[in-house]
């Protein structure tokens, strides 16, 4: 793990005009006083999207509070950017200046519908839930823009605030058509956060990763009468399944392969003629993502010819891995310890208490308090789309403790406490970190220069931005079920 000392000192031994210009106290204690006023604000709208708990590129409720939130504050709404109806651009403008960005997400996941309680307790009938949170992460980032906002005014400063409601990011890379859209080329910095739970700047490196469905096609037939006549298409993803198995011991240990089957067949007695598999490649290397997806698609082939049937494939997401900026980092990190960690009541410490006996790993809960910075490791941790954003423009994210110390992301533990006031105390703090960091950005143009530079010196003087899902449009549907195979037979 990266220590705040040797971050620090990273601090220490960069250029002295990367020191950023802190804003005077009774300015950030002013920030600080709107973001407690309009604490209310962002628990209602967190409330409300984790109520809906809407899926990739369906977030449609979700999307229109947030954009409803942001034009009753103030900021001109872009809705339907880089042509996911989803997303959007809110901007407010003084002048000319700096121009920051602040990411807010609000996408669920499939298959975690829990309520609030501490110990699993399934939604009958509803087929999402925030396993990672998102619902916090865009009221936050939502209050964190107007607390900017208002101070920008009070103090006449000039230059732009965005923020880029991005949906998708479970899957659905929604950042990186935001990014090939050209939405970021003249932003001065991105800054983002996400639930935890722990609290610290995140410096450490994501998962590249390249995901995508691969549909088999077959012929149908009686699976008792006539089998001979059928070719299954099931067939055909099995044999995959396990080519790509024995596929493992000859790639880098450090990548991640993993699928699940969308689609199998309706009935035992029937031979499939469609089935579906839905793959994730994933390692800190780009490269060595695209390689083995290359090898995954070659296997898809080799089963269907093996198989008699035929099979096409769709890339539904693919992003880079995380490059974040560590002379960005720097004003975060000082900027969170002002901010602090956070303080539960005893009727919340009791909650987490009863929910943190169904947890494999049990910390301190007055754990919630500290901050730090956070590292993923070597090999990174999961992926995420905002690492497309931190090659195009220098970026910045920390991690707040929204859930349970010891909870998953993904999991039915880190949904309930993000239906919470715990969810919601971690959300405060962080957009309390990030619109302290905003506001000295805007004082601090050589900090901005600095990380520019920096930049362009981790990337590298050849770096050419190429999407790693390629150049396909929005792939909108890939939440929703793929019907099965219509049509005259594939099957050869």
């Amino acid at each position: 793990m990266i220590t705040k000392t040797a971050l620090l000192l990273a601090a220490a031994l960069a250029p002295l005009a990367a020191q950023a210009q802190a804003i005077p106290d009774a300015q950030r204690s002013a920030i600080l006083t709107s973001i407690d006023k309009h604490t209310p604000d962002l628990a209602a709208t967190a409330q409300a999207l984790w109520g809906w708990s809407e899926v990739g590129y369906q977030e449609t409720k979700s999307s229109a509070l947030l954009q409803a939130r942001l034009k009753k504050a103030g900021f001109t709404v872009t809705p339907g950017v880089a042509g996911m109806p989803t997303a959007f651009v809110a901007s407010f403008k003084q002048g000319n200046g700096a121009v920051i960005g602040i990411l807010a997400e609000y996408d669920a996941l499939p298959g975690l519908a829990q309520t609030s309680a501490p110990t699993k307790t399934p939604v009958q009938g509803k087929a999402a839930g925030h396993g990672c949170g998102h619902n916090l992460f865009g009221a936050a980032s939502i209050e964190a823009a107007i607390a900017i906002r208002e101070w920008m005014i009070a103090n006449k400063v000039p230059g732009e605030l965005r923020v880029y409601g991005s949906p998708a990011e479970e899957g659905g890379s929604g950042k990186v058509y935001m990014v090939r859209a050209g939405l970021f080329d003249d932003v001065s910095a991105m800054l983002h956060w996400h639930p935890a739970d722990a609290n610290g700047v995140s410096v450490g490196k994501s998962m590249a990763n390249i995901s995508g469905k691969f549909r088999f096609h077959g012929v149908s037939a009686h699976a008792a009468a006539s089998p001979e006549k059928g070719r299954s298409a099931l067939d055909g993803l099995q044999v995959m399944d396990v080519a790509v198995n024995f596929m493992r011991e000859h790639i880098p240990s450090s990548t991640r392969i993993h699928n699940i089957i969308t689609s199998g067949g309706e009935a035992p007695n029937v031979v499939p003629d469609f089935a579906e598999s839905y793959y994730y490649v994933r390692n800190v290397d780009p490269r060595i993502v695209r390689d083995v997806w290359a090898r995954v698609v070659e296997a898809s082939k080799g089963s269907a010819i093996a198989t008699g049937t035929t099979v096409d494939h769709e890339v539904t997401g693919g992003v880079y891995s995380m490059l974040a900026s560590q002379t960005l980092a720097d004003v975060m990190s000082r900027n969170l310890e002002v901010v602090g960690g956070e303080h539960w009541t005893p009727e919340e410490i009791a909650w987490a208490t009863e929910l943190q006996k169904a947890l494999p790993t049990q910390r301190p809960l007055d754990s919630v308090r500290q901050v730090g910075v956070r590292d993923r490791g070597p090999e990174g941790g999961g992926s995420t789309d905002v690492a497309d954003i931190s090659w195009a423009v220098p970026t910045i994210g920390l991690n707040t403790a929204t859930w349970v110390p010891g909870t998953p992301a993904h999991s039915w533990q880190a949904v309930a406490a993000s239906g919470t006031s715990i969810g919601t105390k971690g959300a405060a703090v962080a957009a309390k970190t990030i619109a302290l960091t905003a506001a000295d950005l805007f004082m601090s143009p050589d900090v901005l220069a600095a990380a520019k530079d920096e930049l362009g010196k981790a990337r590298g003087p050849d770096f050419k931005y190429d999407a790693m899902l390629g150049n396909r449009s929005p792939a909108l549907t890939y939440r929703k079920p793929t019907p099965a195979w219509e049509g005259p037979s594939k099957a050869k």
